[in-house]
C-alpha cells in the first residue's frame, strides 16, 4: 500500500467515525501503550497530550509509597544519629606553652575555680568554670547539672582545655601564661575529642582521635589530661633532640673531611649537658613512668588510662629512647 494511498484510507476512518462525545455511554478501554499524536482530523485536539515525566502507576502505588516511607525514615535515624553524635562530643586541646608554670601562685588566683584533688600529686591543677553557659553541650557536673568547662594545667608547661570553643581558647591560655616562665616562640598543639553515650553498653569504646565513654567525670579529666599533656610535651622534648642531633652529625661530617675533631670542648659540654637536662626533664617534672594513684584506685580510670597509654605507648618508648640514644651518642663523641 502507497503512502498516500494509506494516509487517504486513515482520514476517511477518522471522518466516518462518531464523536468522541458518543462514545461517553461505552466503557473505553485503556491502551496499553500511548496513541500516536497526529494534526489528521479535528477530533483528536479531544485528547490529552502524553507527558514525558515519569508518573507512578495506580497499580503500584501502594508500593510506591511504602518504599519511599522507608527511605524517609531511614534517612530522618541517620540525621538524629549524626546529630546525638555531634550533642555528646566534648573537644579537647592538648597545649605545650613553657617549660614551667607556678601552679601555687595560679591556684591562690584561682581559688574559686580549682577543683579539690583526689590524689597527692602535686604536678598539676584542674580547673573548673561553670558560671557562663557554653555553646558546646559539654561536661555536667553530678553537682549542678550544669554545663562545665574544665582546664588542667601541668608544672611542666602543659594546658589541657575540655569543652572550650577555639574562639575562646586564647583567654584560657593567658590565664597559664601570667604565671609561666620560659614561654615558647611556637606553642605546641594537639587535637582529641571525648564523646558522651550513657546508653554504651561496655564503659569505654576507642576510636581514632576519640574515646568513647558512658560518662566523663573529674577523674576521667584529670586521666585523659594527663595523658595528653605528657604526649605534647614530649613532642617539644623530641624537637629539642633533633636540633643537636643535626649539631652533631655536622660535627662529624667535619671529622670525614678533615680528619679531626674541630668542636670546642665548651660547645660540647654545653650539648651534651642540654641532652641530660630534656632526660631529666622528661623523667622528672613530664613525669613519664610515675603511677597514677586515680587509676590505682578505680578500675574504670585504670582502663581508660591503660588504652590511652596503649594507644600512645609506641610514640613515648620511640620519643624516649630517641632522647636517650642522643645522650649516649654525645657521651662517646665526648670520650672520642
Amino acid at each position: 500500500m502507497g503512502r498516500w494511498k494509506a494516509s487517504n484510507l486513515l482520514k476517511h476512518i477518522i471522518l466516518k467515525s462518531p464523536p468522541f462525545h458518543s462514545l461517553s455511554s461505552h466503557k473505553l478501554i485503556k491502551p496499553h501503550l500511548p496513541l500516536p499524536v497526529s494534526r489528521i482530523g479535528n477530533h483528536f485536539f479531544g485528547f490529552r497530550f502524553v507527558s514525558a515525566n515519569p508518573c507512578p502507576s495506580n497499580d503500584y502505588d501502594q508500593d510506591f509509597h511504602v518504599g519511599n516511607h522507608d527511605f524517609k525514615q531511614k534517612f530522618v535515624l541517620e540525621s538524629k544519629e549524626e546529630e546525638e553524635e555531634e550533642i555528646g562530643k566534648i573537644p579537647v586541646k592538648a597545649y605545650f606553652l613553657c617549660t614551667s608554670i607556678d601552679l601555687k601562685s595560679m591556684q591562690a588566683e584561682n581559688s574559686r575555680y580549682v577543683v579539690p584533688p583526689t590524689s597527692r600529686s602535686s604536678n598539676y591543677i584542674a580547673l573548673r568554670y561553670c558560671d557562663f553557659p557554653s555553646e558546646i553541650t559539654g561536661v555536667r557536673t553530678e553537682e549542678s547539672g550544669n554545663c562545665c568547662r574544665y582546664m588542667v594545667v601541668f608544672q611542666y608547661g602543659s594546658a589541657v582545655l575540655f569543652n572550650i570553643e577555639d574562639h575562646e581558647v586564647e583567654s584560657y591560655l593567658d590565664l597559664v601564661r601570667r604565671h609561666a616562665s620560659g614561654l615558647l616562640q611556637e606553642m605546641r598543639k594537639d587535637d582529641y575529642a571525648v564523646k558522651e553515650k550513657p546508653h554504651l553498653v561496655e564503659h569505654m569504646q576507642g576510636g581514632p582521635d576519640y574515646i568513647v565513654l558512658k560518662h566523663l567525670d573529674t577523674d576521667g579529666i584529670r586521666i585523659i589530661g594527663s595523658v595528653l599533656g605528657q604526649s605534647i610535651a614530649l613532642d617539644y622534648f623530641v624537637s629539642q633532640v633533633d636540633g643537636m642531633v643535626e649539631q652533631f652529625t655536622d660535627i662529624n661530617r667535619g671529622m670525614e673531611k678533615t680528619g679531626t675533631f674541630t668542636m670546642q670542648r665548651k660547645k660540647l659540654f654545653q650539648l651534651v649537658g642540654k641532652a641530660n637536662s630534656n632526660l631529666a626533664d622528661v623523667i622528672l617534672k613530664v613525669g613519664l613512668f610515675d603511677r597514677s594513684e586515680i587509676a590505682w584506685r578505680d578500675a574504670k580510670c585504670a582502663e581508660i588510662l591503660e588504652y590511652l597509654r596503649e594507644d600512645t605507648t609506641s610514640i613515648f618508648f620511640k620519643k624516649f629512647c630517641k632522647i636517650e640514644d642522643q645522650i649516649s651518642w654525645s657521651g662517646a663523641s665526648f670520650s672520642y
